[in-house]
């Protein structure tokens, strides 16, 4: 999968290093058809991203109802793609807390 096309269909001004560092990152989870993307419809896939994802890697310390609506909102965006990529969702949640340079590769 393409991950830099498929986040250009939903920000604009891309940061490609983010990208890269978030397909590093989660090769593992990308290599598995049951991890790859995001079930937006599922309150518990939703509940996993706030947690894994929010609390855990970007250590937001938000409300679970704040940080959810975050993670609602991006998959939102994405309502017209079946299948949400992960790396997707978490560059969009990434790029809305402007969290996206700790995914740059490190020097």
């Amino acid at each position: 999968m393409d991950h830099l096309a498929d986040v250009k269909k939903y920000t604009s001004n891309v940061d490609e290093a983010a990208v890269a560092g978030m397909a590093k990152t989660y090769a593992l989870v990308m290599s598995k058809a049951d991890t790859r993307y995001v079930a937006a419809s599922d309150p518990a896939e939703v509940k996993r991203v706030v947690d894994n994802f929010c609390k855990k890697k970007l250590g937001r310390k938000e409300s679970d109802a704040d940080l959810t609506a975050v993670v609602k909102a991006q998959c939102e965006k994405m309502k017209a793609d079946r299948t949400k990529s992960r790396i997707t969702v978490y560059y969009l949640v990434a790029e809305h807390f402007k969290a996206l340079a700790m995914f740059h590769p490190k020097k």
